[in-house]
């Protein structure tokens, strides 16, 4: 009886410790999910003061009919895919350079998170300035110092390579994330496992593929899912860069705010989430918590 009667305070304690949370949660995410969900259903006038008009599934066959979603919605799995790609890569490669006894290595460690704890504006207009057209170092250098080309290329006023110049930016910007990752569970492995494997005359590759892959397996797994989360999210890098790459982040913001259409803004958001649950569905049946395929 005694037993019984700890568990229920237990519980009673540990649902008041978790109410402010979960108050925060309903207010912060559930009930801006379901108005965002209610919006999609509706058309808004421009006036607040009028009345909305339920429309039912216009505003998804209106999204789905439009040619310029599809553009969108390839252009971001596209810039998804080679982020997600290119940082973890970069990351891990990154952190199995460091993760050995070297001079300065904390000072080394310290310089390459920098670009993830900078702030993006900085990070965006540094960009900017080095990729302009008239003054900038990457012109100066191509035209100037080694006579690559004779105009000066208009860097972020070309779709190609403004989505280039978007997606290297993003690898270089997000792959500090996936380096600490790495690092960290790269520095439980167990040496001797290494060594292990040298005395079976293991190359390279083989060490990787059966201890180092296998350990971090689990990290990849999160760092892959989280980063493909973020990236198919992306608004703001991706903005203020240039306005040649339309992801659907950027898509979303003009049907909002430049045509002033929030119920097809609204279906837009509901499509993405599904869109990004069935992939992140997909990928963890894929890889599971144990590290295997």
């Amino acid at each position: 009886m005694k037993t019984k009667a700890y568990k229920r305070s237990d519980a009673k304690m540990a649902l008041a410790l978790l109410s402010p949370s979960i108050l925060l949660l309903l207010v912060l995410v559930a009930y801006p999910m379901i108005s965002n969900i209610q919006i999609s259903f509706l058309e808004l006038p421009l006036n607040p003061n009028m009345d909305s008009t339920f429309i039912g599934l216009q505003n998804y066959m209106d999204i789905l009919k439009d040619p310029e979603f599809y553009k969108s919605l390839a252009l971001t799995f596209g810039y998804t895919f080679l982020v997600v790609v290119g940082s973890t890569v970069m990351g891990l490669l990154v952190a199995i350079f460091f993760n050995r006894e070297f001079r300065f290595r904390k000072t080394a460690r310290s310089l390459i998170i920098l670009s993830y704890v900078t702030p993006s504006i900085s990070l965006i207009f540094a960009w900017k300035y080095m990729f302009n057209n008239s003054y900038g170092f990457i012109n100066f250098i191509g035209g100037d110092v080694l006579h690559l080309w004779k105009d000066a290329p208009l860097w972020f006023d070309n779709p190609v390579s403004s989505f280039v110049l978007v997606v290297l930016f993003a690898i270089w910007r997000y792959f500090p994330y996936a380096f600490i990752s790495f690092l960290a569970i790269l520095q439980t492995v167990d040496k001797s496992l290494y060594e292990a494997a040298d005395m079976d005359g293991a190359t390279v590759w083989d060490k990787f593929k059966i201890v180092t892959l296998s350990a971090i397996m689990p990290v990849l797994a999160t760092v892959v899912t989280l980063r493909a989360i973020w990236m198919f999210y992306m608004f703001t890098d991706v903005y203020l860069l240039t306005n040649k790459v339309n992801i659907l982040g950027i898509y979303l913001y003009q049907t909002a705010f430049a045509f002033n259409d929030l119920g097809k803004a609204s279906a837009i958001s509901v499509i993405l989430f599904v869109i990004i649950f069935v992939v992140i569905m997909i990928t963890r049946k894929r890889v599971n918590l144990n590290g295997s395929k």
